[in-house]
C-alpha cells in the first residue's frame, strides 16, 4: 500500500459553503470530491440531515457570483458556495411552520398530519351563533355562577367541532387525550362546568368519546385509510382486538393517497425505485421523490399485510438506506430522527456516566466494566462514551442485552438468528468478551428476522439510531428483551408520547434530570 502524506490527503478533500436557508449557512467538508451530481446531493443530504428532496444552485463567477442551477458536477468550482433548493411541492413534516391540513383536504397530500398531539389542546372556534351563546353563558357564570343549559343542537355542533379538531392530530385518541380536551373546553368556557361531576367535565369527556366513534364512522364511509383499515364486514370473524392504530404516537400511521395517484400509479413508481436501486449509482433525487409519493402505498402494505423483512427488502430496497430511514421516520412522526437522537445522547451522556459510577450491586458491577473499557480506550472518545451509555441504559432498566448486541470476528462472520439485533464485527486480534464494549470495529450491521438488513454503519450508536427508525418504518414491535430501553428512547430522548411514564422509566428520568 502506498503511503500518502497529510498534504495529499488534504488535497483530496472538498470544502463547501452550503446555504440551507437564509439563516442556516454551513461549512461542509467531504472526504473526496464527488464524481457525480447525484453523489454530491446524497452526501450533502446525509451531512446536513435533510429529510426532503432537493437540487443545488452555485455561485457562478461568470455572472458576478449570481446563483445558477448546478446540472453538471464539472461546473463545480473550487470551494464553492451552494444553495439548497427544496423540490417538495406539498407540505412536508420537516416544515415546522406549516399549517395542519383540514380533514376535508386530506387528498391533497400524502401526509395528512403535520404536528403531534399538542402540549395544551386549543379549543376550536364554533359558529357565530354558538360562540355568542357561549360568550353570554360565560358572562352569566362570572356574574352569579349560573351554569349554561346546553340545548341539543348546540351540543351537537360543539362535539362535532371537537372531534374534527382531535382527528387532525389522532384518529384514535387515548384516555389522557380525552381528559385534555374536556378539561380545556370547560376551562375556556366555564359556563359548561358540570356541578355534579368530580372533575367538572366527566360528562363532556364521555360525550366526546362517543362523538369520536361516530366521527370515525363517517370518515370510514368516506374512505379515509387510517380508519377504513379497521372496518369489520358483517359476519366477519376478525377480532376487534386486532385494531390497527398508532401504538407509539405516530401522527401519520395510515395516510390517504395523494391527489392524482392511485395504487396502480404508485406501484409503477415503486417498480422504478426497485430498478433504480439496481444501478451502481442510483439517483438519490429520484428515489427521494418517489419514496415520498409512495408513502401511503408503503404504509398500507406494512400495516395491513405485515410482510416479512425479506419481502420488504425486495419490494422497498430504498427504505433501508440511511437517508430514507430518516425521511420515513420524519413522515411518520414529524421528528428528525438522527438529529434528535444524537442531540439527546450528547446532552445526557455525562450525567449517565455519573449514574453508572454511583451504581452498586450486580448492575453496578456490569456498568463499572463498561466504564473501565471506555476509559482504557480513551475517555474523550465520543463513540466509546455513547456506546457505553446505550449499553448501560439497558442495565439500568434491568434488561438483558445478550440476544440484542452481538459480536463476531471479521474472519468468522455468522449472522445471528435473532428477530432484532445489532452485530458488531471486530478485528481478529481484538480482545473480545461477550459483555464487552466493541470499540475497535471493522463493521456494524443491523439484523432483522435473521437477515442483515443494513451494514456498513459507523458504530453502535449509529446502528441503534437506525434500528429505532426501522422499527417505526417497518411497523415492528420493540424487541421484548429491551422494551423498556426502546420506550425510554422514544419517550425521553425523542419526546414521542405523553409526559406520564411507567414507574421504572420515571425513576430513571428523575435520576437523569
Amino acid at each position: 500500500m502506498q503511503w500518502k502524506c497529510p498534504h495529499d490527503i488534504m488535497e483530496t478533500r472538498t470544502v463547501l459553503r452550503v446555504i440551507v436557508t437564509d439563516n442556516d449557512i454551513r461549512k461542509v467538508t467531504l472526504p473526496s470530491k464527488p464524481q457525480t451530481l447525484d453523489s454530491l446531493i446524497e452526501q450533502l443530504g446525509q451531512h446536513l440531515d435533510l429529510p426532503y428532496t432537493f437540487s443545488l444552485q452555485y455561485e457562478d463567477a461568470d455572472f458576478n457570483n449570481a446563483l445558477v442551477n448546478l446540472t453538471d458536477i464539472a461546473d463545480l468550482p473550487e470551494k464553492p458556495t451552494l444553495k439548497v433548493i427544496s423540490l417538495v411541492t406539498s407540505p412536508t413534516l420537516s416544515q415546522a411552520d406549516t399549517d395542519i391540513m383540514s380533514v376535508n383536504s386530506q387528498e391533497e397530500s400524502p401526509l395528512t398530519r403535520q404536528d403531534p398531539w399538542p402540549e395544551t389542546f386549543e379549543i376550536p372556534s364554533f359558529s357565530v351563533n354558538v360562540e355568542y351563546r357561549l360568550r353570554q353563558g360565560n358572562l352569566l357564570f362570572m356574574r352569579d355562577k349560573t351554569y349554561l343549559q346546553v340545548p341539543r343542537d348546540m351540543k351537537h355542533e360543539v362535539l362535532e367541532k371537537l372531534a374534527e379538531a382531535m382527528y387532525k392530530f389522532k384518529a384514535y385518541p387515548r384516555e389522557e387525550d380525552f381528559n385534555d380536551v374536556a378539561s380545556a373546553l370547560v376551562k375556556k368556557h366555564p359556563c359548561l362546568f358540570e356541578p355534579g361531576s368530580s372533575t367538572g367535565w366527566n360528562g363532556w369527556k364521555n360525550s366526546i368519546k362517543f362523538k369520536m366513534v361516530n366521527y370515525r364512522s363517517k370518515l370510514r364511509r368516506a374512505g379515509c385509510t387510517d380508519v377504513l383499515v379497521n372496518s369489520m364486514k358483517r359476519g366477519s370473524q376478525d377480532s376487534p382486538r386486532n385494531v390497527k392504530k398508532p401504538k407509539r404516537f405516530e401522527i401519520n400511521f395510515l395516510p390517504n393517497m395523494p391527489a392524482g395517484e392511485n395504487e396502480s400509479s404508485m406501484e409503477s413508481k415503486r417498480l422504478e425505485i426497485v430498478e433504480e436501486m439496481k444501478k451502481r449509482h442510483p439517483s438519490s433525487t429520484l428515489i427521494a421523490q418517489y419514496m415520498d409519493i409512495t408513502f401511503s402505498l408503503r404504509r398500507k402494505e406494512l400495516v395491513e399485510k405485515e410482510p416479512s423483512v425479506k419481502e420488504t427488502l425486495q419490494r422497498w430496497p430504498a427504505l433501508f438506506r440511511e437517508s430514507q430511514i430518516i425521511a420515513e421516520f420524519n413522515r411518520i412522526t414529524s421528528k428528525n430522527l438522527k438529529q434528535e437522537f444524537f442531540s439527546a445522547l450528547a446532552k445526557n451522556t455525562s450525567r449517565f456516566l455519573e449514574i453508572f459510577e454511583s451504581k452498586k450491586g450486580t448492575a453496578g458491577k456490569k456498568l463499572s466494566e463498561y466504564l473501565i473499557q471506555m476509559k482504557s480506550a480513551n475517555i474523550t472518545d465520543v463513540t466509546a462514551r455513547r456506546t457505553a451509555v446505550l449499553r448501560g441504559l439497558a442495565v439500568l432498566l434491568g434488561e438483558d442485552t445478550t440476544d440484542f448486541f452481538k459480536t463476531c470476528f471479521d474472519i468468522d462472520i455468522v449472522t445471528p438468528q435473532v428477530s432484532i439485533g445489532i452485530l458488531t464485527v471486530v478485528p481478529e486480534d481484538s480482545p473480545m468478551s461477550p459483555q464487552g464494549l466493541p470499540l475497535e470495529v471493522t463493521d456494524t450491521a443491523i439484523i432483522l428476522e435473521g437477515l442483515i438488513a443494513m451494514d456498513g454503519l459507523e458504530n453502535v450508536p449509529h446502528a441503534m439510531c437506525f434500528v429505532f427508525g426501522l422499527i417505526y418504518a417497518l411497523n415492528m414491535e420493540y424487541p421484548s428483551q429491551l422494551k423498556y430501553t426502546f420506550e425510554f428512547i422514544q419517550r425521553v430522548f425523542l419526546s414521542l408520547g405523553h409526559k406520564s411514564l411507567k414507574p421504572k422509566l420515571q425513576s430513571l428520568k428523575n435520576l437523569l434530570f
